[in-house]
């Protein structure tokens, strides 16, 4: 069970971001405790509340982070969920969220993420209901566009979403590596990446409800004080969600932009945007890491 490779994405800048931190870190996707550990063995004067609604992540996580126990709390529970139990409970000083596919999830076949796994899953908590399978076999025609569209930002869905609707007619698509295939012989997108890249983000957004449970997470921890956030996103969707909020965040004024004369009080600053522009991976981190190179981190820090 614990023969993985893992690799977590923007360590360093991390660590530099909470380097004199004191006080409970909350990780909100802890995934396989990556950041979590070298937060720990960084600095004594913290302890990490991790939360993950993946139950086979969490425990590789807690066998992981199990020399650091009695610093270690896990939540088994969504990051939405979760951060407003943690904040009920604890005060915290600083809270991440890296809130990409884990390199477990995608590597497991089991778990359907992977173009050439045999299931048609997807799920990040296996306890949820719906699945990719059921995307894929019972949306109709403008469910597929409406997905592809908006979360795969695919221009033209026509030809796949029409291969998939005449699959369909004859038999169930049953397999990732199924779908995956018939996607790459239907597919007009002329990308350096696989044909099949955005239409799987398309259907495992829609199946997780990430960008749905991202705006969440931000609108439960839009009071907060004297606390540092850091959010990596993989994905031009989620870093807008989170570029804009943050903007918002830092605005004294929050009336419209078309309003002459400030009638919000100008008092509505929650705090400052620490990066202008997202930090992103160096070369030699994308060198090692491939799956890194979309990664942008956005870091906001709370007033007191």
């Amino acid at each position: 069970m614990n023969d993985f490779k893992h690799i977590s994405v923007l360590l360093n800048e991390v660590l530099d971001f909470f380097k004199d931190s004191k006080g409970t870190i909350v990780d909100a996707t802890l995934g396989l405790g990556g950041h979590s550990l070298a937060l720990l063995e960084q600095n004594k004067d913290v302890d990490i509340i991790g939360i993950d609604k993946d139950v086979e992540a969490i425990n590789i996580a807690k066998d992981r982070l199990s020399k650091f126990e009695s610093r270690v709390k896990i939540i088994n529970s969504s990051f939405s969920d979760g951060i407003k139990q943690v904040l009920l409970e604890r005060n915290v000083v600083g809270i991440l969220a890296d809130i990409g596919i884990s390199s477990y999830q995608v590597d497991n076949l089991d778990r359907g993420f992977s173009f050439y796994s045999d299931n048609l899953d997807m799920r990040m908590d296996k306890h949820s209901l719906l699945t990719a399978k059921m995307v894929v076999n019972s949306y109709s025609k403008e469910e597929l566009h409406r997905i592809f569209i908006e979360y795969g930002e695919i221009k033209n869905p026509i030809p796949i979403t029409k291969a998939i609707l005449d699959y369909r007619k004859k038999s169930t698509i049953n397999s990732a590596k199924e779908l995956s295939f018939l996607i790459e012989s239907n597919s007009k997108i002329n990308s350096k990446i696989h044909p099949a890249t955005l239409v799987f983000q398309a259907i495992r957004i829609e199946v997780n409800d990430e960008l749905g449970e991202l705006r969440r997470f931000l609108k439960n921890i839009e009071n907060l004080n004297n606390v540092k956030v850091a959010i990596i996103s993989f994905h031009s969707l989620e870093d807008k969600i989170v570029k804009e909020v943050f903007k918002y965040w830092s605005r004294s004024c929050i009336c419209n932009f078309d309003v002459i004369k400030c009638v919000c009080g100008n008092n509505h600053k929650k705090g400052d945007i620490v990066n202008k522009k997202p930090i992103i991976p160096s070369q030699n981190e994308i060198n090692i890491n491939k799956r890194s190179r979309s990664a942008k981190m956005r870091c906001f820090k709370f007033y007191g």
